[in-house]
């Protein structure tokens, strides 16, 4: 058996069954709790189908793609100590980063709800987010106006 090396691209990632995403791979596996993947596909997949049934003009799997590129912050904000002081200076974003921060910040908008079984309140979170609206795209909007509240520190972004 050949010997495959690691690369840092993703390679390694199958896409899921379904759809035959890489995105809504990763998404399963950030959502997976305890190594329990197959309930972590079961929710994925009937959020999927809410999502179909309430956006009915477009596939499920575009719907969650624009809510992931929806919720993605272009920029960032990093602590920098500079003579003695800590400032808030605003950075761009890698996009690989872009992508961890914005299926984090749907995860925690979702799990952050309560009352409804998990599937209904992902789709809930996904369509929000599709609608640019909804906790994560708060998150976003919150870390993109600290930004710009600092863009005065920028030139400390070496």
């Amino acid at each position: 058996m050949a010997y495959k090396k690691w690369t840092k691209s993703g390679d390694q990632l199958r896409p899921d069954a379904k759809y035959g995403s890489r995105l809504a791979a990763k998404f399963i596996n950030c959502m997976m709790w305890s190594g329990k993947k197959t309930v972590s596909q079961k929710i994925f997949y009937q959020a999927m189908d809410v999502i179909s049934k309430k956006i009915s003009d477009k596939p499920p799997i575009e719907v969650f793609e624009q809510a992931i590129d929806n919720v993605k912050p272009h920029i960032q904000i990093r602590s920098k100590r500079v003579g003695g002081s800590n400032y808030q200076v605003p950075m761009p974003v890698n996009s690989r980063r872009s992508q961890s921060l914005a299926i984090r910040w749907i995860l925690e908008a979702t799990r952050g709800k309560g009352g409804r079984p998990m599937y209904q309140r992902l789709a809930a979170e996904l369509i929000d987010a599709y609608n640019r609206q909804g906790a994560a795209m708060t998150t976003r909007d919150n870390v993109h106006r600290m930004a710009d509240a600092n863009k005065a520190f920028a030139h400390f972004a070496w």
